[in-house]
């Protein structure tokens, strides 16, 4: 049976990528520059594996065991692998492609597959690996994970979806690794369905007094808030992308069911952060308020989120301050967000005027 090489045994690599394969029977080789890392592995391994554990108890915790390690001075046999998983951030890519050009077999196809959320990670690393028998992808990796020693607290999330047009004639080596056509789409998909809720919580939690991000997601006001907008941009999104509205809802359930895990720390402060980047023209307000326009579905709630977030205070946010010192909010949604959509503009103001007077009386 073959196997999959993990270079990079941190969080995502043993706790989400590990996990997977150990969920679909997938043998495994860990390989990872940290030696103090990879004998904590090689000592867990001899004792069962370790544990993957998930947020809130949601799911029974994954046991990964009988795999293989390597540390930075060990060989791997690349005799039946011919797929690699990269997970070690983009600040490492530059080691991860030195290692990966000198191991990697040069006398049959391999692939190399992404898993950190960096800046394009597949064009720099196939650039720097150079190797015309190599082809590299990348992954977006929507699960949360945290390290508990060896162990892992993750977030259940079922799917690793990648770039399959970088890997022409790559049959995935579990059904976990999920192959996108068009992975354009699939990024602003994210930013249509994640990032806006996200958005939502953060801002509309902000202005209902919340500190805590779990807890404003599950305000019932809030809920219903996201529920509306799920519901809108799940059929503006099917329209403009041509995705299957149940594939495209259990994205958004899956979204959901992470924002409102109150196992997942978070803050509404980390969220709501640089008001002025996320009130950009294609982020996650203003962008999908075009989607729905476009698709002749109801923006209400958008606009309602705009207009929270350029109430939006930040006492340790110089720049976020100055701009709200020195500029009008419709300057601000014209200079950062490049609206002129007059109509889209009437919307957020009323909103924003009607929040200041609820807050005055």
């Amino acid at each position: 049976m073959e196997k999959i090489l993990i270079l990079g045994a941190g969080r995502t690599g043993r706790g989400f990528i590990g996990r997977l394969a150990a969920e679909a029977d997938l043998p495994v080789i860990f390989a990872d520059k940290d030696e103090k890392l990879i004998e904590s592995l090689s000592r867990a391994n001899s004792e069962g594996g370790y544990t993957v554990r998930f947020y809130g108890d949601r799911k029974a915790p994954v046991t990964v065991s009988d795999y293989e390690t390597a540390g930075p001075k060990e060989r791997v046999d690349f005799s039946d692998i011919n797929t690699v998983m990269v997970s070690v951030g983009g600040s490492n890519l530059s080691d991860a492609a030195v290692w990966l050009k000198e191991n990697l077999p040069r006398d049959r196809q391999m692939y190399v597959i992404t898993c950190e959320n960096a800046a394009s990670p597949a064009e720099r690393l196939q650039q720097a690996i150079g190797l015309p028998n190599v082809l590299v992808s990348e992954a977006a990796v929507f699960c949360t994970t945290n390290a508990a020693g060896t162990d892992i607290l993750s977030e259940d999330y079922p799917v690793l979806p990648f770039d399959a047009s970088r890997l022409p004639g790559f049959t995935p080596p579990a059904m976990s690794f999920r192959g996108e056509t068009n992975f354009g789409n699939l990024l602003k998909r994210k930013i249509l369905t994640y990032n806006a809720a996200s958005g939502i919580i953060a801002y509309m939690g902000n202005l209902y007094g919340y500190t805590d991000y779990a807890e404003a997601a599950n305000d019932p006001s809030i809920l219903k808030l996201l529920d509306k907008n799920y519901e809108a941009t799940n059929r503006a999104i099917c329209k403009e992308f041509d995705y299957d509205i149940a594939d495209q809802e259990e994205f958004a359930a899956l979204s959901k069911k992470k924002f409102t895990n109150p196992a997942i720390v978070d803050t509404i402060a980390r969220n709501a952060r640089e008001p002025q980047r996320k009130l950009g023209p294609d982020e996650r307000i203003l962008g999908p308020i075009k989607l729905l326009i476009k698709n002749g579905e109801d923006a209400d709630v958008l606009y309602r989120t705009a207009a929270a977030a350029l109430l939006y205070e930040d006492d340790t946010d110089p720049i976020w301050t100055e701009i709200k010192e020195t500029c009008s909010p419709d300057e601000i949604l014209r200079k950062y967000g490049k609206l002129q959509n007059e109509e889209v503009m009437e919307h957020i103001l009323g909103y924003y005027e009607a929040f200041i007077n609820e807050t005055e009386q």
